[in-house]
């Protein structure tokens, strides 16, 4: 009951939130023959767009590239009901939050098919699976990990894993840390470079003060697919908008672009997508952030063979690979059933290309950081024997030099003294 009413909590929320824009630019905009309950049912697709639920608007096809940014709404609001769940419940041990997780998740999913159904409209329709489906594993994941945050501080529940799993975590997330600083980076680059055109776009839009605010909340969330694009880049495959095109370090070919401010980054056309001397080092850039990976990795857990570390790397960057794939996967998707039908980067070939990569860079990381790690503890414990072998000797440990004195039975008593202080009886008569 406790998870079921959360669910209700965070679905009435969130549609509450979702619903203010769109009134805001329904009243700001023209809307002739667009009825309330439009609106309401725009509210409630926008609302499944943020758990990445696809929809198809009939006579255009299928809208599957989502603003990953949405699904920090939803994703905030689960993770403090998971919270709120285990107070309620009282749930006290970390193993019982797999159950508060699933209690919060399997109603919140239930009404995410729900709102797919009741949303469904001549204009639009969202995929019932889809729905049911990603509202089942955002509730699972975001109120799982508040849930467990509830229980422990996160130092505390680092330390409940073993410590190999541990030093793969740790490496895995400071590869994931740096390609994502390295992709916010490149994109914020590639936007500053095309500013310009970017701000002739917006005003050809001539979007008025609240269409241009409503413009920037869309632009933001989709800031994520952006960054996730960048990573694409740096990895080599790239990414495509639309069909038969590429965009990737060796060049790119573009064909018309929609009238987005954001795609002021990509101008269309064949050319090339970067200065000569800026390929090396964008190209070295899924290296680096292996190397760093495999540095956490052997110092959170040095192995004591030299073998084992860059298995463990390789292990690591294998992670790394299927998280940038699956990433690569959401950041994507399709545009309508025309020209615009394949967006986004390939999900395999980022996978393949990311493991093989940081993979690499991760083991040969690992293997040398682990053994300058057991060489450096070799050499102090030599040095360590050395120093106590030389180490210079008190006066009495010198007179005793060379000699092994062995104490008898009667702990260094002369005979004399012996007789003298045994005791007297029977048995000392002769």
């Amino acid at each position: 009951m406790t998870g079921a009413i959360a669910a209700c909590a965070v679905t009435a929320a969130g549609l509450a939130v979702i619903t203010v824009p769109v009134l805001v630019g329904w009243i700001a905009a023209p809307h002739a023959g667009l009825s309330l309950l439009n609106v309401l049912r725009a509210v409630a697709v926008l609302w499944l767009a943020g758990h990445h639920v696809g929809f198809a608007l009939h006579g255009a096809g299928r809208i599957g590239m989502l603003p990953l940014g949405l699904a920090a709404v939803p994703g905030a609001m689960l993770w403090r009901a998971g919270r709120w769940v285990v107070r309620s419940g009282q749930v006290r041990r970390l193993r019982h939050v797999g159950y508060a997780a699933l209690a919060l998740a399997v109603p919140y999913a239930a009404l995410t098919g729900a709102l797919a159904v009741a949303s469904r409209s001549a204009l639009a329709s969202a995929s019932l699976p889809q729905a049911l489906v990603c509202g089942l594993l955002l509730a699972l994941v975001a109120g799982g990990l508040g849930a467990a945050r509830a229980i422990a501080p996160w130092s505390q529940l680092v330390r409940l894993l073993p410590e190999r799993e541990r030093s793969l975590l740790l490496g895995l997330a400071g590869t994931l840390a740096t390609f994502a600083a390295a992709g916010a980076l490149l994109a914020g680059l590639a936007l500053a470079v095309h500013l310009r055109e970017y701000a002739i776009l917006e005003r050809s839009l001539a979007p008025g003060v609240v269409g241009a605010a409503l413009l920037l909340l869309l632009q933001v969330g989709y800031l994520p697919n952006a960054i996730v694009w960048a990573i694409s880049f740096t990895l080599g495959p790239g990414f495509a908008f639309g069909n038969s095109t590429v965009v990737a370090p060796t060049g790119s070919a573009l064909s018309r672009l929609p009238a987005f401010p954001m795609l002021a980054a990509l101008p269309p056309g064949v050319h090339a997508a970067m200065p000569g001397w800026l390929a090396p080092l964008v190209l070295a850039l899924p290296y680096l952030a292996g190397g760093l990976g495999g540095l956490l990795l052997v110092r959170t857990a040095p192995t004591l063979t030299i073998e084992a570390a860059p298995l463990w790397g390789l292990a690591c960057g294998a992670v790394a690979g299927c998280v940038l794939g699956l990433l690569a996967a959401f950041s994507g998707g399709p545009l309508g059933s025309g020209r615009l039908a394949a967006v986004g980067p390939s999900a395999w070939q980022v996978t393949v290309v990311a493991a093989l990569e940081v993979g690499v860079a991760t083991a040969v990381s690992a293997g040398i950081a682990n053994y300058l790690t057991l060489r450096r503890a070799a050499a102090g414990s030599a040095a360590e024997v050395t120093a106590r072998q030389h180490r210079p000797r008190r006066p009495d440990e010198a007179a005793d030099a060379g000699h092994v004195i062995y104490l008898g039975s009667r702990g260094g008593e002369s005979p004399g003294n012996a007789t003298r202080r045994r005791p007297q009886g029977p048995s000392t008569l002769p």
